[in-house]
C-alpha cells in the first residue's frame, strides 16, 4: 500500500498538538487552526543574529527571556544553553511550538524553557527581563503599549529587523550582515505614556 503524504501531515500535526502546551483561555480546537490566521510568517533567524540579540541585551543567567513568536524556539534555547538564562516562547503555531520543545530537548535545557500556544497580544509577559521580536512594523506598533504597561522599568527589549515606530526610537541599532537589531529599555516615561 502506497503512503499518503497527507495521511503523514496531519498525523504529524496531531503529534505536535498533543504535545504543546496552552496559554490560559486558548483550545486545542483553536490552536489546531491557527496556522492559517498567523499574523507574521515563520521566517527563521540566522544565529549569527540570534546571538547579537543575546549580546544586545545583555541576557545573562539570572535573566528571563520572553520570545514574543518564537517559532523554532532558537532565541529563547540559545540564550538557555550559552548563557545560563530561564525563557518561555510563545507562538500561535502548535508545530512551532512543538518543534521548539523538541529542539529544547535535544539542546539538554528542557528544565530552563517553556514553550506556550498563545496569541502575543494575550500573553503575559510580567515575569520577562528581556523581550526579543521578530515579528512586523505593524505588530511591534500594536505591541508597543502592551510592553510599555506590563514590563518593569529596565527591561530590555530587542528586536530583529523592525524598529518600534517614531514614538519609541530606539536606544541602540546594529547590523549582522545587513540585518539591523534594535535595542530599548523599559523607562517610567514608558509606563507613563501607557496609562495615559
Amino acid at each position: 500500500m502506497k503512503p499518503d503524504p497527507h495521511r503523514r501531515t496531519l498525523l504529524l500535526s496531531a503529534a505536535a498538538l498533543a504535545g504543546a502546551q496552552l496559554l490560559p483561555g486558548h483550545t486545542l480546537a483553536q490552536d489546531a487552526a491557527a496556522p492559517s490566521r498567523l499574523d507574521v510568517p515563520y521566517v527563521p533567524t540566522p544565529q549569527d543574529v540570534v546571538e547579537r540579540m543575546l549580546e544586545m541585551g545583555r541576557v545573562g543567567s539570572q535573566d528571563v527571556l520572553y520570545d514574543l513568536g518564537c517559532g523554532d524556539g532558537r532565541i529563547v534555547i540559545t540564550a538557555a544553553s550559552a548563557r545560563g538564562a530561564r525563557g518561555t516562547g510563545i507562538d500561535l503555531d502548535p508545530v512551532r511550538i512543538a518543534e521548539a520543545r523538541e529542539n529544547a530537548r535535544k539542546a539538554g535545557v528542557s528544565g530552563r524553557v517553556n514553550f506556550l500556544v498563545g496569541d502575543l497580544f494575550q500573553a503575559d509577559v510580567s515575569p520577562a527581563t528581556v523581550v526579543t521580536l521578530y515579528l512586523l512594523p505593524s505588530v511591534n506598533l500594536k505591541l508597543r503599549p502592551r510592553l510599555w504597561r506590563q514590563l518593569r522599568v529596565g527591561t530590555r527589549v530587542v528586536s530583529h529587523a523592525f524598529d518600534m515606530g517614531p514614538d519609541w526610537p530606539p536606544e541602540r541599532k546594529d547590523e549582522v550582515d545587513g540585518r539591523s537589531i534594535y535595542f530599548w529599555t523599559i523607562t517610567q516615561a514608558n509606563k507613563r505614556a501607557a496609562s495615559a
